[in-house]
């Protein structure tokens, strides 16, 4: 076995401090195992041991021994103590809308137990290793997915995973919807009886959000790369010039997105014919779809960047409230359940990946329109009899302007709740969903492009370059050339499929120096 396939063997260890964006894809979508650390045991109990002095000593602590939100001032007595927990859950489990897949379900699980992991939140190992346990037996909480405002945590959504654990709810353990006792018994599980404190640290945080916004940022840095393999191969098809892409435009402008995209073009259009066949054409600039792909496409990647530094401090922190700090046994009430910087980010991340999406439907509008781009009216030899490429330019048309509207920004709109005691609220969580709707359609879109340019390049006596042919014929192995009308809805996935595997993208990295986010 390789070394890296020996890693991806290696159970994920949870400690609340050192999860990155590989190790929650692997749990969200391949599955991998977990582990609690022995460390995070330690300062989870010493966390304990602090909550349970201050509670001998009459503290009023903030959901442990009074009501939530506006009800703070409400006391509640030490018999009622666990039956408060129980409420929490279950007043809080009233999301509503279509279930969260699996993978978000399983990354929202992780999270919450990572931030339990760190130890500030004043609850026992048992909280976490339920999670862990559920993780490793694939018992996966039905989670509606929507009914968060972004802050308080995303409270309805960690209901209804805190419900299962003490084995209510309902979950899928393989065998469909059913109950959540049900399914724990199903995999030899037993439910948890949660002691003071344990429900409000289950469902303050901002795991839900977090968790959308992992999977889109490994889903957006994939679909950029693929971006920049469709931009190459459509300026090839277009005749466009590589001049643009020389390194000392960008030494003088340099913005990291820009400097990678601007080399990252050079080395995907390395040796192409077509572009020698046509070096000394009278074209003195070609359009800013083509000309500057470095500057829109590296702008797009700094912003997934961003993103990725955001949700990389998301989640590895503490984010309920309040927080138990046991060296000097203080307690604190504060707001890092807020989910501003998270809102922020994904829908920056949104219009980023949108920004790709408009860039690309330009460049199919051309290759289209025989007047820009001297090759034949809709990419087809038959006009008229065939409309050839005509309407895939529609439909990524269609895709931009809906994600025209879904590209407004989420935090922008705050709700008070609470009876105005919570009265900003930061919407993350639309935010996050909206981004991987972006994602989904710009997936598509560039889709579009890559089957309109290798239609395009179908026309032309010449060659691209080794790299780019390379992915051609990776296309064409699954999408024939358009010789004669047909329905394109299963070229257009197939090929969506291949960028979402990242296949095309890997394919570009060894066959040059492409340079992979």
């Amino acid at each position: 076995m390789s070394e890296q396939g020996s890693r991806r063997r290696q159970p994920v260890a949870i400690d609340g401090n050192s999860l990155t964006v590989e190790r929650v894809v692997r749990v969200a979508r391949e599955s991998a195992g977990v582990v609690l650390a022995d460390d995070a045991r330690g300062r989870m109990s010493s966390s304990r041991a602090s909550l349970d002095r201050l509670l001998d000593e009459g503290a009023v602590i903030y959901a442990v021994n009074t009501g939530v939100g506006d009800l703070v001032s409400s006391r509640i007595p030490k018999k009622d103590l666990r039956t408060l927990q129980l409420n929490l859950l279950r007043s809080h489990a009233c999301g509503v809308g279509e279930p969260y897949p699996e993978e978000v379900v399983r990354a929202m699980m992780l999270l919450r137990a990572n931030a339990l992991a760190k130890g500030y939140s004043g609850v026992r190992p048992d909280v976490p290793e339920a999670l862990v346990r559920m993780l490793n037996a694939r018992v996966h909480p039905v989670i509606p997915r929507q009914g968060s405002v972004g802050s308080s945590g995303d409270l309805a959504m960690l209901a209804h995973l805190g419900l299962v654990i003490v084995g209510e709810g309902e979950a899928d353990a393989g065998s469909g919807v059913e109950p959540g006792g049900a399914a724990l018994k199903r995999k030899g599980l037993e439910p948890l009886s949660l002691e003071p404190k344990e429900a409000i640290s289950l469902i303050n945080g901002t795991q839900a959000m977090t968790a959308l916004g992992i999977l889109a940022v490994r889903d957006a840095a994939n679909l950029a790369d693929n971006a920049q393999v469709a931009a190459a191969m459509s300026l090839d098809a277009l005749k466009g010039t590589n001049t643009a892409f020389d390194p000392r435009v960008s030494k003088v402008r340099p913005h990291a997105g820009q400097v990678r995209v601007a080399g990252n073009m050079t080395a995907l259009l390395g040796g192409s014919e077509i572009m020698l066949s046509h070096r000394h054409c009278s074209k003195v600039q070609d359009a800013y779809t083509l000309r500057c792909i470095p500057q829109v496409i590296g702008a797009s990647l700094g912003a997934i960047w961003y993103a990725e530094d955001v949700v990389g401090v998301e989640m590895n922190s503490a984010t309920d409230n309040p927080l138990f700090f046991p060296d000097d046994s203080s307690i604190i009430s504060a707001g890092n359940f807020h989910g501003q910087p998270v809102a922020l980010a994904m829908d920056f991340l949104g219009l980023a990946v949108h920004e790709l999406g408009s860039f690309s439907e330009r460049r199919v509008a051309r290759m289209v329109d025989h007047k820009l781009s001297g090759l034949p009216a809709f990419l087809t030899k038959h006009g008229g009899l065939s409309s050839g490429m005509m309407v895939p330019q529609y439909v990524a048309a269609s895709l931009v302007a809906e994600d025209m509207v879904l590209v407004h920004p989420a935090s922008a709109t705050s709700i008070p709740t609470s009876a105005n005691q919570e009265d900003h609220n930061s919407m993350g969580t639309i935010g996050a969903w909206k981004a991987r709707q972006i994602i989904e359609n710009v997936t598509k879109i560039v889709a579009i492009e890559m089957i309109a340019s290798a239609q395009a390049m179908d026309f032309m006596s010449a060659a691209s370059s080794a790299c780019v042919e390379e992915v051609r014929a990776a296309i064409r192995s699954k999408v024939k050339r358009l010789d004669k009308d047909r329905s394109m809805t299963k070229d257009i996935d197939a090929v969506a499929s291949m960028i979402r595997s990242g296949e095309l993208a890997e394919i570009a990295e060894h066959a040059c120096d492409f340079q992979r986010t």
